[in-house]
């Protein structure tokens, strides 16, 4: 951003200066509160000495700003002057022992400001990580003369996200500069003239998105700690502002205003941390309005329904902690009547409004009531019935529909996914387009991941298992296709590797779906490592078909990477998904076990070189397949894995508690003496004493779903025995790790892991 205004968010470009001798010691952390217009807002200054030259930043927590070097801080006379010039901000104290007493101005304006001074702490305990030099050196097993890096999978695309704007005038996307931030930048289309928009700072820019044909919202949070908070700018830059500086507060963007273009509808736990609410938000004044007040916890408002002009025709409440119950009105001045009660087991869900009618009580909604598999229906909210079933498939969940503005929202096409993701054409104009674009690209797999309004340009990304995305532009007038760039040129597609769906009979009988990413050109007779490598959730998520970094980075090494889609996956209907059902560490991890039996009847896999690897739940597999079947394993990698449940359950966000019950008959319920005993014996961390083999540990601290405890106990109890394990925390991370150097240090030192025990 180009500019600070009076709701003080701040973005700069230098640091530092002056000063001579300290009468006492300014230097470290100070903390206070600033009132502006009845709104507390924390500042902390962080003070530093280094060669008898002051330094200082200044962090808002509440606005996610954080690590703002200031260009003026002198100390004289103990009195301390701190100043960002440039945005006509500054502060001037008196220091007394542990306390600063003094003013801050801004724009011509003055507020007390009294600090005192804290110790600005870490996560987790510090004493625990590894070394930079112990991570080095764990890399430094990945030798030989490969042809990519982790840098060429993993580093930041030079361009990326790109996005029209409503009406097409211009053309937005996210560029890297040399110090590997990604700041967003505006093409007007006419004139080709480009200008920064958007300034990245310290703080990553988590998402971006056209709010109306001048103006830019995006969000932020504070190391990954996934309190969400909205900023909005000017297509030139010009206006900046944050929009929510609420402190400890998570927005949640939920709806654009087709005929109200400087507003939008967001939800955010402002009022209680468990709860969110519907607020309408001005972008240019940053004025908000409440639009409907959610203060039961016991039976909190989970979900709101918003028609494309504003207006709350339903919501969706949590009652008895395990129901869900659609309430809808059909007018304004009605009251809200339930529509449909389900168990969590079940779904019913309104995927939008049918405008393409005069009747204005259909909707289109994915329901699995009546039907193992999540069907699309349409459905009469007022006569609370089924219209008729507009698309189902026997085996796999329906995913959705899209629908075309333009043409009084016809429906264009609907999609599920199976082995792979499948589009249904429906609108002759988009059957049209469909034979028109597969016809120009062959058997590579498009999608349209942008589109203006009046349907004149469509933006569209080409992508398989062995191409990471190339994006086009495709003219309607000009009937004309404009390549705009490969998003990872440096990996040549004839390259990679080939990720083959599979899938297989468990002991138990049931068919469980998956893919392996196989190591080109591996020889007959050949047998390679395998690496098994479960996903996240674990409930109602799935891996997918397609370009994977991971796997394809293994696969550069030699490696099988073996994902299993393992009972309780979402996208294979209700019975798959429910065979899941208080089966964590049980027959979750034998669906693994089966998996890679399977996978060594392929006569390439080297049974006796077996990893395991995951992150979030794969990170709570990988622990608990260590503990549950040691000799099947070589060796295990847990990223932000969850170790104990009891710690994991009493860890839970704010805004996770009013969902305890539902954990409770899903996962286990900690109260319950049956299921105590079941937490006892599949929390890796109680069981720590059965891990033999090796095992590396990576977590980010700030990470609000898996706290980094979860990894320290880990770590902690396997040292006590005396077994050394890499352990690598980055303290300006969450759930998983965002920013590009992080990202390329953590997989040189997994490959050297896998190296140091698989080769």
């Amino acid at each position: 951003m180009k500019k600070t205004n009076s709701s003080l968010i701040l973005s700069v470009i230098a640091l530092v200066f002056s000063i001579s001798t300290f009468a006492q010691d300014i230097s470290g952390s100070w903390k206070g509160v600033l009132n502006v217009k009845g709104q507390d807002i924390p500042l902390l200054f962080h003070v530093k000495i280094d060669k008898g030259v002051l330094s200082s930043t200044m962090d808002s927590p509440s606005q996610g700003a954080i690590g703002i070097p200031m260009n003026k801080t002198v100390f004289e006379d103990n009195t301390i002057t701190i100043a960002f010039t440039q945005g006509g901000i500054k502060y001037v104290g008196d220091l007394e022992n542990d306390a600063i007493n003094g003013t801050f101005y801004q724009a011509g304006m003055e507020f007390p400001l009294n600090l005192v001074k804290t110790i600005k702490t870490k996560p987790g305990d510090v004493s625990l990580p590894s070394s930079k030099a112990a991570l080095d050196k764990l890399a430094a097993f990945d030798r030989g003369n490969y042809k990519y890096s982790a840098e060429d999978y993993f580093q930041d695309p030079s361009k990326s996200s790109f996005q029209f704007s409503p009406k097409g005038n211009y053309f937005s996307f996210r560029e890297k500069d040399k110090d590997g931030k990604n700041h967003v930048y505006v093409k007007n289309t006419k004139t080709e003239k480009i200008t920064l928009a958007i300034e990245e700072g310290d703080e990553l820019i988590r998402g971006y998105s056209w709010a109306n044909e001048n103006r830019l919202v995006y969000i932020k949070d504070n190391g990954g700690n996934e309190n969400y908070q909205l900023f909005a700018a000017n297509l030139d830059g010009s206006n900046p502002k944050s929009l929510t500086p609420f402190e400890n507060v998570q927005v949640n963007f939920s709806n654009l205003l087709e005929d109200q273009p400087d507003h939008v509808i967001i939800t955010m736990n402002k009022d209680n941390k468990q709860i969110f609410e519907p607020y309408k938000l001005n972008i240019v004044t940053g004025d908000l309005e409440k639009l409907f007040e959610n203060k039961d916890v016991t039976s909190p408002i989970a979900g709101y329904e918003f028609d494309k002009d504003g207006t709350l025709r339903g919501y969706t409440k949590q009652q008895n902690g395990v129901e869900y119950v659609m309430y809808y009105r059909t007018a304004m001045d009605q009251s809200f009547n339930e529509i449909v009660t389900t168990n969590w087991q079940d779904s019913f869900s309104l995927v939008a409004f049918n405008y393409n009618t005069s009747y204005k009580h259909d909707a289109y909604v994915l329901t699995n009531l009546n039907s193992n598999t999540s069907e699309l229906v349409l459905y009469d909210l007022a006569k609370k019935e089924i219209i008729e079933k507009v698309y189902s498939n026997k085996t796999f969940d329906v995913g959705g529909l899209s629908r075309s503005k333009k043409r009084n929202y016809e429906v264009d096409y609907y999609y599920y996914t199976g082995e792979k993701t499948h589009v249904v054409p429906v609108s002759k104009y988009y059957k049209k387009l469909d034979k028109k674009f597969k016809k120009q690209f062959g058997k590579k797999v498009y999608s349209i991941v942008d589109n203006t309004d009046d349907e004149d340009k469509y933006l569209i990304i080409l992508q398989t298992d062995k191409l990471y995305g190339t994006y086009y532009t495709y003219d309607v007038k000009k009937d004309e296709f404009t390549k705009l760039l490969d998003l990872m040129p440096q990996l040549h597609e004839e390259d990679m590797a080939e990720m083959r769906p599979i899938n297989f009979t468990t002991r138990d009988g049931l068919k469980v779906y998956g893919y392996i990413t196989v190591p080109n050109n591996i020889k007959k007779g050949e047998r390679v490592p395998l690496i098994v490598n479960p996903h996240g959730g674990p409930y109602g998520v799935r891996d997918y078909w397609g370009f994977n970094p991971e796997t394809q980075l293994f696969a550069s090494r030699g490696y099988a990477t073996l994902q299993v889609n393992y009972r309780g996956s979402g996208g294979y209907g209700k019975t798959f998904f429910l065979a899941g059902n208080k089966q964590i560490g049980r027959n979750m991890l034998n669906d693994l076990e089966d998996a890679v039996a399977y996978a060594k009847t392929l006569d390439f896999i080297d049974n006796n070189k077996v990893a395991i690897y995951g992150a979030s739940y794969g990170g709570l597999a990988t622990l608990g397949s260590l503990v549950k079947t040691p000799e099947l394993y070589t060796c295990g990698i847990d990223y932000v894995g969850v170790s104990n449940l009891f710690t994991f359950f009493d860890s839970f966000p704010e805004y996770w508690k009013p969902y305890m019950a539902q954990v409770n008959e899903q996962w286990y319920n900690s109260e319950n003496e049956a299921d105590q005993e079941i937490m006892k014996a599949v929390s890796p961390a109680l069981n720590v004493d059965k891990i033999t083999k090796p095992l590396f540990v990576i977590q980010g601290a700030n990470d609000p779903r898996v706290n980094i405890d979860e990894s320290d106990q880990v770590v902690k109890s396997m040292r006590a025995r005396n077994i050394e394990v890499p352990y690598m925390v980055k303290y300006d991370e969450g759930h998983g790790f965002s920013h590009e150097e992080n990202r390329v240090e953590l997989y040189k030192a997994m490959l050297g892991f896998f190296a140091q025990h698989l080769k």
